[in-house]
């Protein structure tokens, strides 16, 4: 991110900007934000020309926001929650009709493909469309046995934590950074969003489009400026904190919410396998492995970096994968004639590079690309099959997050699971096989939040009903089903006696003795017998 100086608020973007992004827009944008004297603008991946500057917020900002969100907070928990599931579903119809402007500003700063930037909105109007459905069903209160059914009853309700932060990276600056501020809503919290300083605007569009939509402005607020900055104050404002980005960074925020004893649900890295198994549809898997590959420039956490393809279909599958990959049209635009966009920051140019480079220097052999093309922009690397990659090199156990695969072969499924359970993390992978059971089988023995079979990722995470997260290294918590709505409240437990506790003392011992049987005929049923 580049410093541009601090232009006017009129400023109109850069002259490279997508049509729908008028400068009317992007000031009724800007205004979402605390005021500021310090801003800062990005670039964007296609031009490096920059983008429009964002009002950045300092650590007493978001103590002022996040104040004025929890004092909203607690009028809109009295909502009813179906009304809030209503306002849930008004929400993915406004985004329905704004899906063209929300995939231009999200390519302008991104560099995502078209195709890439329209899969991000048609999830987000998922996420809403499920939790206006489900949210007060996952949220129900329930009953709870008790030790003495008839006198005692217990029910279970979950109660909003109350301001949950929500800090999300810039490669999926709609999915993530929305996806999961909505079941917070709708389970009746306020919501502070860190913005990231790549995508910004992405953010406030939707966040626009919410309040269009009847969520109190109040309730939903947003700050933007580096995490350095800002993101502990961000994490000392909230009552819970949903962070998606880097393993790294995650740990550090898990020790802050450690500190507070405050909760966090944390998507973070991974090094995601794909297992090609002797009976696999090659043609199905090659094409899979490209989607789920080269999908974002690679610039995805569940996205693939390494295939273990069984000895006996290996030179086919890599003769796909190589054809498939060869093909693919890559550059600028936004139309939907581009299967891969631009890396969005010279970090991740770097890094990719540095991975490819090093690869080579050490002996592993280039499949296909493996270049970087500034003739198409400033930022695009081509999409890249690697073999011969060994332990030494690092992008045999680094996270690249870039288009870059490497390909291995094994001698058995269990050389395959062996190897795909390598490493520290473990957020998601891929089964391919003919034979489901046998897919199932092997998905059960690797460690990952999500595994597939016979797809690359998008089934689990299109999958709205079903918990998605990771193992290990990956993060913890899950976002989807109703975990990813539950986490969002405090479940509590309201009991009711009656008769009084203060039994006279002559009832004490038959009472005691009463329990004592009813815990020991209990115990016996659940060992299979009395005893």
């Amino acid at each position: 991110m580049t410093s541009v100086g601090t232009p006017e608020v009129g400023d109109p973007p850069a002259a490279d900007h997508p049509r729908a992004v008028t400068p009317a827009l992007i000031d009724a944008l800007r205004a979402q934000l605390p005021p500021s004297t310090t801003r800062r603008a990005a670039r964007a991946p296609f031009t490096g020309t920059a983008l429009p500057a964002v009002p950045q917020a300092d650590p007493a900002a978001v103590t002022d926001v996040a104040r004025s969100a929890r004092r909203a907070q607690a009028t809109w928990a009295a909502v009813p929650i179906r009304e809030r599931e209503r306002v849930a579903r008004r929400f993915a119809r406004t985004l329905i009709d704004n899906h063209d402007l929300l995939c231009d500003l999200m390519q302008w700063e991104t560099g995502k493909a078209r195709v890439h930037a329209a899969i991000e909105v048609q999830g987000v109007i998922s996420v809403a469309a499920y939790y206006g459905r489900t949210g007060a069903g996952h949220l129900r209160e329930r009953r709870a046995s008790t030790a003495v059914p008839g006198v005692v009853t217990a029910r279970v309700g979950y109660r909003p934590k109350g301001l949950v932060g929500v800090i999300a990276p810039w490669n999926y600056p709609l999915f993530l950074a929305v996806g999961d501020v909505i079941p917070a809503l709708v389970a009746g919290n306020a919501v502070l969003s860190k913005a990231d300083s790549q995508a910004p605007w992405t953010l406030l569009l939707a966040r626009k489009l919410a309040v269009d939509a009847g969520i109190p402005p109040q309730v939903w607020q947003v700050v933007a400026g580096p995490g350095a900055e800002i993101g502990s104050a961000v994490v000392d404002a909230v009552d819970h904190l949903c962070f998606t980005g880097s393993t790294a960074t995650g740990r550090g925020i898990a020790r802050r919410c450690a500190d507070r004893l405050i909760g966090a649900s944390l998507e973070l890295g991974g090094k995601n396998p794909m297992i090609v198994c002797a009976d696999a549809d090659i043609d199905a898997a090659a094409t899979g492995a490209v989607q789920a590959c080269f999908s974002n420039a690679g610039q995805m956490c569940i996205g693939l970096e390494r295939i273990y393809v069984h000895e006996s279909v290996h030179p086919r599958f890599v003769a796909a994968l190589i054809g498939r990959v060869r093909r693919m049209r890559l550059g600028p635009g936004y139309a939907y004639d581009v299967d891969m966009g631009s890396l969005t920051s010279p970090r991740q140019l770097a890094t990719t590079t540095r991975h490819v480079e090093d690869a080579v220097a050490k002996g592993a052999t280039v499949l296909t690309g493996g270049r970087a093309r500034p003739d198409l922009g400033p930022l695009f690397f081509e999409p890249t099959v690697l073999a011969d990659v060994t332990a030494d090199m690092a992008v045999y156990a680094e996270e690249t997050f870039g288009p870059v695969v490497s390909v291995y072969r094994v001698a058995s499924d269990d050389e395959a699971v062996r190897l795909a359970n390598e490493g520290e993390y473990g957020l998601s992978a891929s089964v391919w096989t003919r034979n489901l059971e046998r897919g199932r089988r092997i998905a059960e023995r690797i460690v990952a939040g999500s595994v597939n079979v016979n797809d690359g990722y998008l089934s689990a995470i299109a999958a709205l009903d079903a918990p998605m997260g990771g193992m290990r290294a990956s993060g913890v918590g899950r976002r989807h089903g109703r975990e990813g709505i539950v986490r969002y409240t405090e479940p509590q437990t309201v009991t009711a006696q009656r008769v009084p506790t203060a039994y006279p003392d002559r009832f004490r011992a038959p009472l005691l003795r009463v329990l004592n049987l009813r815990a020991r005929l209990t115990l016996g049923r659940r060992a299979g017998g009395t005893r």
